[in-house]
């Protein structure tokens, strides 16, 4: 199979699985038991039955299965994803808001995860046995270990109660809202001192795993016959080290980076909620605690495709990387 067939082969079946997907999406949320509509009104309409059969056809959840399902799947495909019961504004508003703060959250410290765990897990593997693998290893597994909100809360506690140099919470001041910024560089420059713990908080969730995987692929690639000819040739350590060994065995660490980028967005939650961050994460939280359905499955769905779309990424670049998978 060449390239080309490849490629259109994942993405005919990308295409595939993105509307598996939301026919998933859909179904689990017609079981969640409960009537959005009796939960959401106030105390004073208890009982009132044509309050709840207003709500019920503003929302749609009057009419039959199949025409709810086909007005899903469109407002899926389309970005539009209804209304939220909570607030009734358009959901695909607020996810763009959500979805750049929680972009902006994610992404700096995986990318810094992803690079330095590589690294260094190169090293160690390279420095088996020695102190600086020793080190590497037990600090990784601790890390590794550490449960997210332990993290976060004494990440808050050190550097935001007791020392006072960066914010605790929010991704901006309160006091913003009556007197904003005066400038550009005043504005990034705090919404930056608001982002470092949580930056701090996801670098620390992720590097160790990244240093551990990177550590055991290379490990047994280091032990190939062709490691033993690059050293034959005379070859500089570090040239067979990264140019060799490392480059054999990224693809279990593609995986993963892959995986991780596709759950992140989820993933965040916990350390949305902690440090109370507009994100997702914290939309999550806020919808489950709503009974805001809407809100939930464009959010199971913005995961769901960037899940999908990492592991295409991924089976694009292992044709590259190995081309004996495109015979597969």
């Amino acid at each position: 199979m060449g390239l080309k067939a490849y490629i259109l082969k994942r993405l005919l079946y990308t295409i595939v699985l993105i509307f598996a997907v939301i026919s998933v999406n859909f179904i689990i949320f017609m079981m969640m038991p409960g009537d959005p509509a009796e939960y959401l009104i106030s105390s004073k309409f208890i009982g009132r039955a044509d309050v709840i059969a207003s709500l019920r056809e503003q929302w749609g959840l009057d009419k039959p299965l199949h025409i709810r399902y086909g007005k899903y799947v469109v407002s899926m495909l389309t970005g539009q994803f209804g209304y939220s019961y909570r607030t009734q504004a358009p959901v695909s508003l607020e996810v763009v808001e959500r979805l750049k703060n929680t972009l902006f959250l994610i992404i700096p410290p995986e990318a810094a995860a992803v690079i330095l765990g590589i690294v260094l897990g190169a090293v160690a593997a390279q420095r088996r046995g020695k102190l600086f693998d020793n080190l590497s290893v037990i600090s990784s597994l601790t890390l590794y270990a550490l449960p997210v909100f332990w993290i976060a809360m004494v990440l808050i506690m050190i550097f935001a109660h007791n020392l006072g140099w960066f914010p605790s919470a929010h991704s901006q001041p309160d006091y913003w809202f009556i007197h904003p910024p005066t400038s550009i560089l005043e504005d990034i420059g705090i919404r930056l001192k608001h982002l470092i713990l949580p930056w701090v908080t996801l670098f620390l969730l992720s590097f160790g795993g990244y240093v551990l995987l990177t550590r055991a692929s290379v490990l047994e690639a280091i032990t190939e016959d062709y490691v033993l000819t690059a050293r034959a040739k005379g070859l500089k350590e570090r040239a067979i080290l990264f140019k060799h060994a490392l480059k054999n065995a990224l693809l279990p660490i593609i995986t993963d980076i892959a995986i991780a980028f596709g759950f992140t967005l989820s993933g965040a939650i916990i350390t949305e909620s902690v440090f109370r961050y507009p994100g997702l994460g914290w939309w999550i939280w806020t919808a489950i605690e709503n009974n805001d359905y809407p809100v939930l499955q464009a959010i199971f769905f913005i995961v769901a495709l960037c899940v999908i779309a990492a592991n295409f990424l991924t089976d694009i670049i292992y044709g590259f990387i190995d081309p004996r998978i495109r015979y597969g």
